[in-house]
């Protein structure tokens, strides 16, 4: 087992480290500054990606790529590295064209749609010209289980018309959002796994309706955390993602790496909270001491490290077994990084926000956002629990080949 930084994956570093410091790191005040005046997309994001595209920082999380399309092909285990630096700022990756969800739906796109799908879509969205929303949560019933969802995706002859609700909807509100990929029942008489579909709905259908942008605690996402409508929306047939009863199927293959990307730009941002709080301990006193000579706060900066780097360890094997055989073959992988990240994210920003008192909880410092999305995190993708299920029943399979061989240990006549 590898999962060592390659050459090549040390020179993006290298390059990416280097462009983040110089362009975006900079500009991060004046990002919060416009998008808290309502201007938004910011006035510099096309400038930066157009740089970012030249310098060949594009499309760093697509590893399969036709010869014609933009993007680096990297590895799942190259990416993750450069996913944790662009996530030491929160908005860094759409500069770089690896914002969530327009990855995930990339990659469906390049999996399963058709020619005319693929120009119309995919095409704009490779090179950055649009931005997209993936359509699969839903406020009425539990949507960590994908059989839950009730939108309707009924045929009426050469269209679809869909009905639903659904929320938590990222990227509905941004101004450049063209296409939108619904999950939805096309047969609810079907075996409870080929009940679904998917259909490509243009952001303007009539029909469609954004009802809110809603807020993550007090964390508010300029491109839209959103509750959107249907209501006899019609799009033609031709929309159709794949095959009729294909859409559970699909859902697993998108959220396999999109699990993963989360977690590496989590550990960026982690790494964040990590390098605030070493400094302001060595810098704020209370009592007379600096509170970096007291052994609580060292026993924090240790356990944060120890905590970082375990979680880093994990994430880039998972992102090696992705590699070597599928994100199948990784499937209690996946859902352990899942898991453990958020939680390690929340753990070291919170003994972050300690260190820093009463500023770590206010705006001055991007600590209660970090904490926030990592608390967010324990249910974007599936819940912890739904995650923990799935490992432990994994696993007592897994011991079920050897049952009884531990007994062997005990001491008993």
């Amino acid at each position: 087992m590898e999962f060592g930084y390659s050459d090549r994956c040390n020179a993006l570093r290298q390059q990416l480290t280097e462009f983040m410091e110089e362009h975006v790191i900079p500009r991060d005040r004046l990002w919060h500054k416009e998008v808290k005046a309502g201007q938004y997309p910011v006035s510099f994001m096309e400038d930066l990606k157009a740089l970012a595209k030249s310098q060949g920082l594009w499309n760093l999380f697509l590893p399969s790529l036709r010869e014609d399309e933009p993007g680096q092909g990297l590895s799942n285990l190259d990416y993750a590295p450069l996913a944790e630096i662009m996530g030491r700022v929160f908005w860094s990756s759409e500069v770089f064209n690896c914002n969530a969800p327009d990855t995930g739906n990339m990659e469906l796109l390049h999996m399963f749609a058709t020619p005319a799908q693929y120009e119309a879509w995919l095409k704009p969205l490779l090179a950055g010209e649009i931005r997209s929303a993936f359509c699969m949560t839903e406020p009425d019933v539990a949507s960590s289980d994908a059989t839950n969802i009730q939108t309707s995706i009924r045929r009426d002859g050469d269209d679809y018309v869909i009905n639903g609700r659904k929320w938590f909807i990222t990227n509905a509100a941004h101004p450049n959002c063209k296409i939108m990929i619904v999950m939805g029942k096309t047969d609810p008489d079907a075996e409870p796994h080929r009940q679904q579909s998917m259909v490509l709905v243009p952001r303007d259908t009539p029909g469609v309706t954004i009802v809110r942008n809603i807020n993550i605690l007090n964390h508010f996402s300029p491109e839209g955390h959103c509750e959107v409508r249907f209501e006899n929306v019609r799009v033609p047939a031709e929309n159709l993602l794949g095959t009729e009863g294909d859409g559970f199927m699909m859902a697993q293959a998108r959220l396999g790496p999109g699990r993963i990307h989360h977690c590496m730009r989590s550990i960026g941002q982690t790494e964040v909270a990590f390098d605030l709080m070493c400094d302001r301990v060595q810098e704020r006193k209370t009592f007379g001491r600096h509170l970096a000579e007291r052994d609580t706060i060292l026993e924090w900066i240790a356990r944060s490290r120890v905590a970082i780097e375990q979680a880093r360890l994990l994430v880039l094997k998972t992102a090696w077994m992705i590699d070597q055989g599928g994100a199948r073959s990784a499937r209690k992988e996946i859902s352990m990084i899942k898991t453990l990240i958020p939680q390690m994210q929340c753990e070291v920003t919170d003994r972050a926000i300690q260190a820093f008192g009463a500023m770590g909880l206010s705006p001055d410092t991007p600590l209660g956002d970090i904490f926030t999305w990592g608390r967010a995190l324990r249910l974007i993708d599936g819940p912890d629990e739904v995650h923990l299920r799935s490992i432990g029943k994994m696993e007592l399979k897994e011991r079920g080949k050897n049952l009884g061989q531990s007994l062997k240990y005990l001491y008993t006549e």
